[in-house]
């Protein structure tokens, strides 16, 4: 049995990439015939530069509910079926980011059968998973967010949506991405009655962001 140890040294020369030092382990073993699970139980998972996370979400569209999409309430006759305001856009970027910290979703952290977040601004999921993010030492490298939905058009309100999505992630706007896109009147999200999103997020070890940048 081949087990290996990753140890990460702090990049040079202005290198993002980390180096990486992968010492064989069995010799060792042989050698002083250690149990092999004493020996696994000594490597440690590295400390990576940067992690990568995707969010999905999807809701039904329904008379009777405002549409807030990014935090900004969105003009139609139509919204979001949800527990909570049910904001799509937040909803993904939330699971984008607890999954690139291999956290669980955001459905366990804040479950729809606990009353307390009946209702709630999403805003508030979306703060928590900023505040773990933080909390790892990591910052948000980018978010690449696409919003998928028949009506309402979109495309005049991507801009309020993106400068309060920066202010939410405390990000600069270089590195927040919105796209809108229709489903071409097919299934659910085409016959208007459902919305969905997809994002693709990057976060960074903040350290290594320095080294980069020295």
């Amino acid at each position: 049995m081949m087990l290996q140890c990753h140890t990460l040294r702090a990049p040079c020369q202005g290198s993002f990439a980390p180096a990486l030092r992968i010492p064989q382990l069995a010799s060792r073993l042989a050698r002083h015939q250690r149990p092999v699970r004493a020996q696994a139980a000594a490597v440690t998972a590295p400390v990576l530069p940067f992690r990568v996370g995707h969010g999905f979400d999807l809701h039904r569209l329904a008379e009777g509910y405002k549409l807030v999409i990014g935090g900004i309430e969105i003009p139609h006759t139509k919204g979001c079926e949800a527990h909570s305001d049910g904001d799509v856009l937040l909803h993904t970027i939330t699971d984008a980011i607890l999954g690139a910290l291999c956290l669980p979703d955001i459905g366990q952290l804040f479950p729809d059968t606990d009353p307390k977040w009946k209702g709630a601004r999403s805003d508030i999921f979306l703060n928590e998973s900023v505040r773990l993010m933080e909390e790892r030492g990591y910052t948000l490298g980018n978010i690449d967010c696409t919003i998928i939905a028949q009506k309402p058009k979109l495309s005049p309100h991507k801009e309020t949506i993106r400068h309060n999505l920066c202010r939410l992630l405390k990000a600069d706007e270089s590195v927040v991405n919105i796209k809108a896109k229709t489903h071409e009147k097919v299934d659910s999200i085409g016959e208007e009655r459902s919305i969905a999103c997809h994002a693709v997020v990057m976060l960074l070890r903040k350290e290594y962001l320095q080294w980069s940048l020295s």
